[in-house]
């Protein structure tokens, strides 16, 4: 375990904004986790993952432990499903891509979505008609006060739409070591009638789990900047769920405004739709920017400080409040 001083953080998050740590750790096992934790106040840590689903407006005057822990395994085979462990230090997308070659489906629409395997329970992540949730069977997790591991269920863990426990009351309290998957090992479901999925797939007449992912990954490329060229975090904003009486409002004056109703009651509207009538899209302040291709996405040019780009965030928020009266809540954690 190696403890390293006054380090810069842009490499380890997907806007690529440099900001300093006081004293960064790697932690690859257990043990050296809890020997950490035992050591210092949990006041006194900042957890880093994948560094994507974040933006930091500062130096970070803590410890800083990225949470490197690896390994896959197969847990459990039946007939017709297998239950897979991942460590939550595996590579979000690459963990996909191994249950593909393995012939486990149920996580191909959730290709190519930035982050680690730890991370990905905190927020629910989704894309194209899925989230973690359906798949999800456990995790496990150390309290960083007491240092016992925990068990959380699916129903534990209080899955909303990009939300979870771990983002609201247990927020800052657990570490998440292991996640659980139940996928299926034949008889595959298919989501393929979401987005642009349907479209990529025309012409194939039996599709593959590999088919929906490789249709997943060509959309993804083609919509969103890579963040290894273009500083981004995906989604900055979450689709906002509004009520069927406002949506029948805005219908009036929008009749072309795409929306998802989720329930007899509400209505998903898509965050990146309402930000290019705004007239944002491709709308840059220096070096922070909305990408000229994905409203939803805000992007780092180049030397933008997380500062610039949480002003462009509120700017845009004002001006979608001000055009279609609806509030839109940042995706990612603003710190």
């Amino acid at each position: 375990m190696k403890v390293i001083h006054n380090v810069s953080l842009k490499p380890y998050n997907t806007f690529g904004i440099d900001v300093r740590a006081s004293k960064f750790i790697k932690i690859q096992t257990i043990e050296d986790l809890k020997k950490i934790l035992r050591k210092t106040y949990a006041e006194e840590l900042f957890i880093l993952g994948g560094g994507s689903n974040m933006l930091l407006t500062g130096d970070i005057h803590k410890t800083v432990l990225q949470i490197d822990l690896k390994g896959k395994e197969v847990l459990e085979v039946k007939d017709d499903y297998a239950i897979i462990k991942a460590h939550a230090g595996e590579n979000w997308h690459e963990f996909v891509l191994w249950t593909l070659k393995n012939d486990f489906g149920g996580l191909e629409n959730l290709s190519l979505i930035p982050g680690n395997v730890g991370t990905s329970p905190i927020q629910n992540i989704g894309a194209y008609g899925v989230e973690l949730k359906d798949n999800f069977v456990s995790c496990e997790a150390i309290n960083i006060q007491t240092l016992e591991s925990r068990t959380f269920t699916l129903e534990d863990c209080e899955f909303g739409y990009r939300n979870s426990v771990f983002k609201n009351k247990l927020k800052a309290q657990y570490i998440i070591t292991t996640v659980n998957f139940k996928l299926s090992t034949k008889n595959h479901q298919l989501k393929r009638d979401y987005g642009a999925i349907k479209s990529e797939l025309e012409g194939i007449e039996n599709p593959t789990i590999k088919d929906i992912s490789d249709a997943v990954i060509r959309i993804r490329e083609s919509k969103l900047p890579n963040p290894a060229k273009i500083g981004n975090s995906g989604s900055f904003f979450k689709n906002p769920v509004i009520s069927m009486e406002v949506f029948k409002n805005l219908q009036q004056d929008f009749p072309e405004i795409p929306n998802y109703p989720i329930s007899e009651c509400e209505v998903k509207i898509p965050a990146g739709w309402l930000i290019d009538k705004a007239g944002l899209k491709g709308h840059r302040d220096g070096d922070a920017g909305v990408h000229i291709k994905q409203a939803l996405v805000l992007v780092n040019y180049g030397n933008a400080s997380g500062s610039d780009i949480l002003m462009l965030s509120i700017k845009i928020r004002e001006i979608v409040k001000e055009k279609f009266g609806i509030d839109l809540e940042p995706e990612v954690n603003i710190i």
